[in-house]
């Protein structure tokens, strides 16, 4: 993963390509979910949420978290903004009120949220502690692998085994697939 954001960062379109391949559906479906099933309104989200995270992918950081994690939180946001921008259309045309209103997506947008981080500390506790220890330095604390293994007095090579343990699991439990 660390390589392909570092290609990402020199804005290599072969590794854009590649998060494209292994992010598009998720992605999609995701915008799908909060524009209730606009899927014109979806797929230009997504557009907009690939282009964005292109424009900025030159600050990419294996340590900050990952490439796919910004762009869902990218194409989310592009897709929110879609709503409220439907709803302000609507409401400028003094057409007849919609029923959603911002302040109600805004409990949406924060109840899955909620639900996601309920997912990932659920998938979190089901790892065995040595993996969920280096998951949680990792992301949490973002700990490289090198400084990892210095805290916890564990082999590098041992920590790098976890950690693709761990994020194997994770993705299987968060129904993401397999890496």
């Amino acid at each position: 993963m660390e390589d392909l954001i570092e290609r990402l960062r020199r804005h290599d379109p072969d590794a854009l390509a590649i998060l494209y391949d292994t992010t598009y559906r998720r992605a999609y479906g995701l915008a799908l979910r909060v524009l209730s099933g606009d899927a014109a309104a979806a797929e230009d989200a997504v557009q907009e949420g690939y282009l964005a995270f292109w424009r900025q992918a030159s600050r990419l950081s294996a340590d900050r978290g990952s490439a796919e994690g910004l762009l869902m939180t990218i194409v989310h946001r592009r897709a929110v903004e879609a709503v409220r921008s439907r709803i302000r259309r609507r409401e400028s045309s003094n057409a007849i009120p919609d029923q959603v209103d911002l302040q109600a997506v805004d409990l949406l947008e924060a109840a899955a949220t909620s639900i996601e981080v309920d997912r990932v500390r659920s998938a979190l506790l089901s790892l065995s502690p040595e993996h969920r220890e280096a998951v949680e330095l990792a992301y949490f604390g973002q700990l490289s692998h090198r400084e990892i293994a210095e805290r916890t007095g564990v082999p590098l090579g041992t920590v790098k085994s976890r950690m693709h343990h761990a994020i194997r699991a994770l993705r299987g439990s968060l129904g993401l697939g397999t890496a």
